[in-house]
């Protein structure tokens, strides 16, 4: 059973830092696209950032130059860096991940929320 586990979520003032893990465990074959989603009160779900297995990526606009997104495939691990966190920022932030074992799935953590306080 292919499980994703999220850390690294808390309270920072604006302008803080945080950084956000993410480890899958289980029986996997292969990892093929790794990303984190946000999902703020009142407001839609949201694509926060995406790395392809080629380490391609992918920023919503509202992140690009703030949040880095990396990952380590010798641990499974995708990692979102979040720099001059602003109150907007502030969410749950889901990780997820299209893991192969003996097909190719979607799997969601179970979300770690972020809040930047003004």
């Amino acid at each position: 059973q292919v499980q994703l586990v999220e850390s690294g979520g808390g309270l920072v003032q604006a302008g803080g830092s945080l950084r956000l893990s993410c480890a899958a465990s289980g029986t996997i074959f292969s990892i093929n696209s790794m990303g984190w989603y946000r999902q703020a009160p009142g407001k839609q779900f949201e694509l926060v950032a995406t790395i392809t297995s080629g380490r391609s990526t992918n920023y919503a606009d509202s992140v690009k130059g703030r949040f880095t997104i990396a990952r380590d495939n010798a641990k499974n691990t995708v990692y979102l860096q979040m720099n001059s966190l602003k109150p907007e920022d502030t969410a749950v932030y889901y990780c997820n991940a299209a893991i192969t074992t003996w097909r190719e799935k979607e799997y969601w953590g179970q979300g770690t929320q972020v809040t930047v306080s003004s």
